[in-house]
């Protein structure tokens, strides 16, 4: 049976999970209060350091979740999205517009990937 490995564990969830060659993160969010598109790059930085100590990255994303406190800034979103998602590695994709865990949380994003 294939070993759980915890990344970032905190008394109330992990950063990451891995299990059976996949890696599920938790949702980032960017510095609160800034922009859209500095919360985006925020958090898109996170995803790229914990893939990291998973022993993945960004080619291997399966899926990812997007929560926009506003749909109105998903172009504005998708412009930091697209310089940083790599060309042919693009996930599956859903974006959704959702109440997030205070008002300056603008961005929330939550990966699966695949390990190497």
């Amino acid at each position: 049976m294939s070993e759980i490995k915890r990344i970032g564990v905190g008394a109330r969830m992990s950063e990451a999970v891995a299990y059976n060659g996949i890696v599920w993160l938790a949702g980032q969010v960017g510095t609160p209060g800034a922009s859209v598109t500095q919360q985006t790059k925020d958090c898109l930085a996170e995803v790229d350091r914990i893939l990291a100590e998973a022993g993945t990255d960004k080619t291997r994303i399966l899926s990812t979740q997007i929560w926009l406190a506003d749909m109105a800034s998903f172009g504005e979103m998708n412009a930091v999205w697209d310089a940083w998602v790599p060309a042919g590695h693009t996930p599956a994709r859903a974006t959704g517009e959702a109440k997030l865990a205070t008002p300056d949380y603008l961005v929330e994003i939550i990966v699966t990937a695949a390990l190497k």
